[in-house]
């Protein structure tokens, strides 16, 4: 790929690849690689990918989460999501180098399908890891940096608003505002990335560069779009600091976003 994460054609690269896992995440890897294979097998699992900064080669021990993708033959059931949470609960006491593991499930249908073709359909595609069975990326097609692609990954800012203010009121301890501000800062920053997107012509997951890029665009918000990256990788438990993302910069990109890409499809 280039400096702008693009293969020669212009399409984006998928961005991971297992010999990038860094040597100290190998054993995290394949424990969750055993661990999947185990409890899931093949009647129930079609496929399980890596993302993130472990796929990236660039996760630092003790700091950086575990994220797994599970595409299952059919919906998952509750059995499925209380396998997965035991697994990550396992992995994670297991190894100190993680500092937490989530595990996403999802049907081969509704990433294949034509909703998500632009958004679960390009997340596999191209920032997903193959780990165990065969890769869904083969049914899926190249992307591009483009403002549909922009819009059906992070057009819905504005809906989940309501939801991280809810969550940001209910949060009753430092570790709760911890959870939730690594989580809004991370999607803050990747919505203000995805805002700028088609203009700037790549693709990027890194939350520094991704600040820094949308402040080429948007100078007036780079400050806020830093201290978002900043708690997206060391989240604060102050709570000044998750009410400008949710009060502030939050509603101000979701109302640009808008405007310049439109809103992202409504889902079943």
């Amino acid at each position: 790929m280039n400096e702008r994460g693009l293969d020669p054609d212009g399409t984006i690269a998928r961005e991971g690849a297992l010999e990038r896992v860094p040597a100290a995440f190998v054993p995290v890897v394949d424990a969750a690689r055993a661990r999947i294979s185990e409890t899931f097998g093949s009647t129930r699992l079609h496929s399980a990918y890596l993302y993130g900064s472990i796929p990236r080669g660039t996760a630092t021990p003790g700091v950086s989460d575990l994220d797994l993708q599970l595409a299952l033959h059919d919906e998952p059931t509750e059995a499925d999501r209380a396998d997965a949470s035991a697994i990550e609960a396992v992995l994670d006491r297991a190894f100190p180098q993680i500092d937490g593991v989530g595990i996403l499930l999802t049907s081969t249908r509704v990433l294949l399908s034509d909703l998500e073709r632009h958004d679960g359909g390009f997340f596999l595609a191209c920032l997903c890891t193959p780990l165990l069975g065969p890769d869904l990326a083969a049914q899926l097609p190249r992307y591009r940096p483009t403002a549909l692609l922009a819009r059906e990954t992070n057009g819905d800012l504005a809906r989940v608003l309501p939801r991280w203010r809810v969550k940001a009121a209910e949060a009753a301890t430092d570790a709760d505002r911890r959870t939730l501000g690594r989580f809004v800062g991370r999607r803050i920053v990747r919505t203000g990335f995805t805002l700028i997107m088609p203009r700037w012509g790549g693709w990027t997951s890194d939350l520094g560069r991704s600040a820094e890029l949308f402040g080429r665009y948007y100078p007036e918000r780079v400050e806020q779009m830093r201290i978002a990256a900043s708690i997206g990788r060391a989240p604060s438990p102050d709570p000044a600091v998750l009410g400008m993302l949710i009060n502030d910069l939050g509603p101000w990109l979701a109302a640009e976003y808008t405007a310049v890409h439109g809103e992202k499809a409504l889902r079943p």
